[in-house]
């Protein structure tokens, strides 16, 4: 029971735009995460605007979390939605110890949706920029029995933990 309360609370964390499936039965999910600075809405709106239409298939539904406000050390410590903090934005220096923590929040997501009745082998994690590197985290890392991973203009530190799986 701590569990599921556990991934309720995350879930309304990230405030997730969800765009449902087109037909009658879901089967499987994307989620797709956005850059530093970004919302769940805004990678949504910009995926539309480059497609010409929203992202929806018959039997596959698009969800958009939001990262939560952290302190971003490349922004003097202000706060923005990013899914982890960096010390630099540089290859060159250590992966911020808030990166597990993320991945495993992130990994709630994913719980809910096998507890929504989709398999972890129908379930795709992509995102952009800092998205794109969480996602390659998450699959990597925590999640390597999903269908897939997608980055788009992302990046890893030189000495990621991502190349050690």
């Amino acid at each position: 029971m701590a569990k599921m309360a556990a991934i309720s609370s995350v879930v309304k964390l990230f405030n997730p735009q969800v765009v449902s499936q087109t037909g009658q039965t879901c089967t499987a999910s994307i989620i797709f995460l956005h850059g530093s600075g970004d919302t769940g809405l805004g990678i949504k709106e910009w995926t539309k605007s480059v497609m010409g239409r929203e992202i929806a298939f018959p039997h596959i539904r698009v969800i958009y979390p939001t990262a939560p406000m952290r302190p971003y050390t490349p922004m003097m410590g202000n706060p923005s939605t990013v899914w982890f903090d960096r010390k630099q934005i540089s290859p060159f220096v250590p992966e911020d110890e808030s990166v597990p923590d993320m991945c495993e929040k992130l990994s709630a997501l994913i719980d809910q949706e096998v507890k929504n009745g989709i398999a972890l082998n129908r379930i795709i994690v992509g995102g952009f920029s800092m998205g794109g590197c969480a996602a390659l985290h998450i699959a990597y890392r925590y999640r390597p029995t999903i269908a897939g991973v997608f980055g788009l203009s992302c990046f890893l530190n030189e000495n990621s933990d991502v190349y050690k799986h």
